[in-house]
């Protein structure tokens, strides 16, 4: 590509080469996955500048940019957290228009501590009526993200039919608010559940759901929730969480984590009789579904192992069977 247009994309556009050189990367980069494909790229789309192009200078609050123009230099507005993390930026930097403002997304050097040894897995179970559940038993409720994505829902649905200039304009100011709130959420809990970790000397174990909203058959009621469900997000944010944190992560397969009695290990689909309640028909061990799921999904990400302990105390030993405890 650089052979065949570098030239003509120069002289046609009248673009510095190293602008030419990142324009190019940019299609290309497009092409990697699949190059059947014809990609069709936005007018105002964002474009990646390494440091030829753009150069920080955050004791001034400055950045100049290479443009079409000549250089320019621009001033930019950050917290005083984003200051702190410029100090080790490295690498490229996105320049994104949204909502007729400029911003800046570029990489920073973020310190990572040796992940530690885990004493044993806290388990999180995901769904949809609660967020999460651990296997220590803490549960984050779904019902206020739920209860909001609703009402936006009617709201997005009155005003779209409403039509008027002033129902569009109040559209527009609300664009993004849902997934903004949604997504403060998850970085509440996942910051949680690693400091639950982190107390504990345990590693997390998140289930392995990659593609389950193709796979789940729900109600026609119910799709609109499932796929609103941002678990992808929230194990994202439990991951870098742990990373910083030097916490271990690991993902298990979450077959039959809700249908397993933690007592005798007997696996039925009957075992579940209901979506908060767990009862065994084998032993009739009975528990919160969620957290008898996380307690599964706990000791799924430990090995095979055998108690040593032989003395110990029965609340000692039930923390162990049930895998709240270290993995021996």
């Amino acid at each position: 590509m650089h052979k065949a247009l570098y030239y003509r994309v120069k002289g046609e556009f009248e673009l510095s080469a190293q602008i030419v050189v990142r324009v190019f990367a940019k299609v290309a980069d497009a092409y990697k996955l699949d190059k059947k494909c014809k990609r069709n790229f936005r007018q105002h789309g964002s474009i990646a500048y390494d440091s030829r192009i753009l150069n920080w200078y955050q004791a001034k609050g400055e950045v100049t940019i290479t443009t079409v123009d000549g250089r320019e230099r621009i001033s930019y507005l950050s917290d005083e957290r984003a200051r702190r993390l410029l100090l080790s930026q490295q690498g490229e930097t996105d320049l994104i228009l949204r909502d007729g403002a400029y911003y800046l997304n570029t990489t920073v050097n973020a310190h990572e501590p040796p992940v530690s040894e885990p004493t044993g897995w806290l388990g999180v179970d995901m769904g949809i009526v609660n967020i999460s559940v651990d296997s220590e038993g803490n549960v984050y409720s779904g019902a206020l993200v739920k209860s909001i994505r609703h009402r936006h829902n009617r709201l997005r649905a009155k005003l779209q039919s409403k039509g008027t200039r002033a129902a569009k304009r109040l559209l527009v100011r609300r664009k993004g608010k849902e997934a903004r709130f949604g997504s403060h959420q998850n970085h509440v809990i996942s910051k949680r559940i690693v400091q639950t970790a982190k107390a504990l000397s345990y590693g997390i174990a998140v289930e392995e759901l990659g593609g389950i909203s193709k796979r789940a058959t729900v109600a026609k009621r119910q799709r609109r929730t499932l796929h609103s469900w941002s678990f992808f997000q929230l194990r994202a944010f439990i991951e870098y969480k742990a990373r910083l944190s030097g916490v271990a992560v690991k993902a298990v397969d979450p077959r039959n984590t809700s249908r397993t009695c933690p007592e005798c290990g007997s696996i039925d689909k009957a075992n579940r009789k209901s979506q908060s309640q767990f009862l065994c028909v084998q032993c009739a061990y009975a528990a919160f579904a969620d957290h008898n799921a996380a307690v599964n999904i706990s000791r799924a990400a430990c090995k095979p192992a055998i108690l040593l302990e032989t003395s110990a105390s029965p609340l000692t030993a039930q923390s162990k069977v049930l895998g709240q405890g270290p993995c021996l």
